[in-house]
């Protein structure tokens, strides 16, 4: 994987600024659809924002929902990787949507509340202008490293 090594050192520590642009340049996948950028990444949390555009909202002009979803899922699944020292997928994500955005920067802070050697537990809350617009649990599972999938 092209982030191991940096989901190593960030296992260890947080990482530096350099190693968070190098993280999110070589972040090429559906988060760099959603325009995600990483502004901390560790084994204790991580934070993500991105600013709305329109290819964010649906046709009444407000964040679909599959965004707040997809941003915390992303988080989530960066922050238990670090946790984990290797490779986690979602298998539960349940998202509550609290009030709307039409525009601006959301930001996500993904934080445990449960790290297992088989399943994590994370909440992350997705703030716009400093008020809460969703919050998230996602329930991760750790995968083998060795055979890249949990079995």
């Amino acid at each position: 994987m092209k982030f191991d090594h940096l989901i190593q050192k960030a296992a260890d520590a947080p990482l530096t600024t350099d190693e968070l642009e190098e993280f999110n340049a070589l972040n090429t996948g559906f988060d760099a659809a959603l325009s995600i950028r990483y502004t901390h990444i560790s084994a204790s949390g991580t934070r993500a924002q991105i600013h709305v555009t329109d290819t964010h909202l649906q046709p009444m002009g407000l964040v679909h929902g599959g965004v707040f979803t997809a941003i915390a899922e992303s988080v989530g699944s960066v922050a238990g990787c670090c946790a984990a020292g290797g490779p986690v997928v979602g298998v539960n994500n349940n998202t509550d949507f609290i009030r709307s955005v039409g525009a601006g920067v959301i930001e996500a802070e993904a934080t445990p509340i449960h790290l297992g050697r088989s399943t994590q537990v994370w909440e992350v809350h997705l703030n716009h202008r400093g008020n809460i617009v969703a919050r998230t649990t996602l329930r991760t599972l750790v995968l083998d490293r060795e055979l890249g999938d949990s079995g």
